[in-house]
């Protein structure tokens, strides 16, 4: 197929990047980036109540201006020859839809109402509904909860739409169906008014939303209903059908393909969770745990079927066929902070600038200019000085849970702490101790494999604080005591995305032909430091025991509230 482009689209926590690419081989022509606008006010969130919102037209304006923006850098020669548009989004970030399949927040009685909006990842708002899940799993023969690790978490699909129904009326009387971010996407670009022809992905469905070809698709409907009457009926409303993401959700609709300027011609390919494309973008092999570092962390492996049936890898994210490379089984998990950690302590030390920057006086205590600076530069120097800090046994170190615990054994109720901490500890020996513990929570992942019997070869790093945070990156390295390599591409979500869309476009067979023409391959590997290495062990064997501990008392204090309701 000769002159073939691409469009591969990221929607990210807080913007939504574009990517013009030639398909044959992988060069980008073009990308643009949209910064959510209701997003960045702090609109519809409540960080105090864990409540993360998202207003669907953020995303709608962010998808046509960032393809608007390629097409017009690109020129009319190239936009002529796109063959396709795939989208990955974050997830499980879903929404209640009407009988249209229109989000409610799109119509105007709902237009500020945060219940009708999307419910992004990291909102934690569910956490009762979870725990709800995962005791009333127990009732049944059949364990339903074998193929997302044996946990269900508040970071997912159904305990996020029975705490929605649960928590406002009006939703509950107008929602016909429950969407992933992902699946809707290609439902609107193809022009899609029915929400029973939603096609899902089984990236989304298998990962968060129960479904498994070994029950015929999801758990009966008996299931949700002796959970609680509110989802009687609901999983009637979804296709039993699930799709991969090398399949076509349909073409470009007349309306899209005019506000684009596209032809109908171009193919819209099924939808997908960011790190699973961006495992894709990145080249993943199997038994590399790919590692998508942002915000939080989405690690993911590839083992071939035959070579892992019967294993079912406890306290993970799910074990799905075909949710990352059609053919192989796709195994998830992740940390629920990790960039976002970083950020916390940014913002925790930038508070007294910034509120008294704020102020009246303003002017006369420090510059716009200057402030933009220190924030642009406290996480480098941090580094900076936490790397010339020695490494022994007695530094002060740190749990990373600022947000739960997303793997091993999601628990989104546990909390962040900091330990031996004195009046010699500053700000330097704090940001190490907290890097240091997002390098033990993705050590326990990689644990986690092992025990269960999925070796773990080796670590491919992506994302911004892969490519950004040689720092980060080396302590992982030395704390896991294996090589980590960065794959050349920042954007290999998006890239991810491109490489499918050139599969659905019919320029590759298969997915893994893609990768292979379209991949950038690597440019930095870190390798592990053997005598930091064994003061690391030890120093993890600290976090582990301060992590049973904390995980006791939050436990035990669950307990006393329960019994004094």
């Amino acid at each position: 197929m000769d002159n073939a482009y691409v469009i591969g689209v990221d929607y990210g926590t807080d913007s939504v990047r574009s990517v013009l690419v030639d398909a044959h081989n992988g060069e980008q022509v073009a990308s643009a980036v949209h910064h959510y606008r209701r997003w960045k006010k702090g609109l519809f969130c409540n960080s105090v109540k864990n409540q993360f919102r998202q207003h669907p037209l953020d995303y709608v304006e962010g998808l046509e201006e960032t393809i608007k923006s390629c097409l017009s850098k690109a020129g009319p020669d190239i936009a002529s020859n796109i063959k396709a548009i795939s989208i990955d989004t974050t997830g499980s970030t879903p929404i209640a839809v009407d009988k249209s399949g229109t989000p409610l927040a799109l119509l105007p009685e709902f237009e500020s109402n945060p219940n009708a909006m999307f419910v992004l990842w990291k909102d934690h708002t569910a956490v009762k509904e979870a725990e709800e899940i995962n005791i009333h799993a127990k009732k049944f023969d059949i364990n339903y909860l074998q193929y997302v690790g044996g946990i269900y978490s508040s970071e997912w699909y159904w305990s996020k739409l029975l705490h929605i129904l649960r928590a406002d009326e009006a939703v509950r009387s107008s929602i016909y169906t429950w969407v992933e971010h992902c699946d809707w996407i290609p439902f609107l670009l193809t022009g899609g008014s029915d929400a029973d022809a939603i096609k899902r992905g089984v990236c989304s469905a298998g990962h968060k939303s129960l479904w498994a070809k070994e029950f015929d698709g999801y758990p009966p409907n008996d299931f949700f209903a002796s959970l609680d009457p509110l989802l009687d009926g609901f999983v009637l409303n979804i296709a039993n059908e699930t799709f991969t993401a090398d399949q076509r959700a349909g073409h470009l609709s007349a309306d899209w393909a005019t506000r684009l300027g596209l032809s109908t011609e171009v193919a819209v390919g099924i939808g997908a969770f960011d790190a699973h494309m961006g495992a894709v973008g990145g080249q993943i092999e199997p038994y590399y745990l790919s590692k998508v570092m942002g915000t939080s962390t989405c690690d993911m492996l590839v083992a071939p079927k035959n070579e892992v049936e019967g294993v079912l890898v406890q306290g993970i994210c799910g074990q799905v066929d075909g949710s990352i490379i059609p053919g192989m089984i796709g195994m998830e998990a992740g940390q629920s902070a990790f960039g976002d950690a970083y950020a916390w302590f940014k913002n925790l030390l930038l508070w007294p600038l910034k509120h008294f920057h704020a102020s009246a006086d303003a002017n006369n205590l420090i510059s716009e200019e200057l402030l933009h600076r220190i924030e642009e530069n406290i996480i480098p120097e941090l580094s900076k000085l936490a790397d010339e800090i020695e490494l022994t046994e007695e530094l002060e170190f740190a749990l990373d849970w600022l947000n739960g615990r997303r793997t091993p054994d999601a628990n989104q109720a546990l909390k962040g702490a900091f330990f031996d901490l004195n009046l010699g500890t500053d700000a330097p020996k704090l940001f190490r101790a907290l890097v240091e513990a997002t390098c033990f929570g993705a050590k326990k992942i990689v644990d986690r494999f092992n025990e269960q019997g999925v070796t773990v070869k080796g670590l491919i790093g992506m994302g911004g604080v892969a490519k950004k945070a040689p720092f980060i990156m080396q302590m992982m390295a030395d704390v896991m005591n294996m090589p980590i390599k960065i794959h050349r591409s920042e954007q290999t979500c998006a890239i991810g995305a491109a490489m499918f869309a050139a599969t659905v476009a019919g320029v590759y067979p298969h997915v893994e032909e893609a990768m292979e023409a379209m991949g950038q391959g690597f440019d930095t590997e870190y390798f592990p430091n053997s005598e930091k290495a064994s003061i690391y062990q030890k120093r993890y064997q600290k976090y582990s025991e301060a992590g049973a501990f904390i995980e006791r008392k939050i436990s035990q204090d669950i307990d006393i509230l329960s019994a004094s309701i």
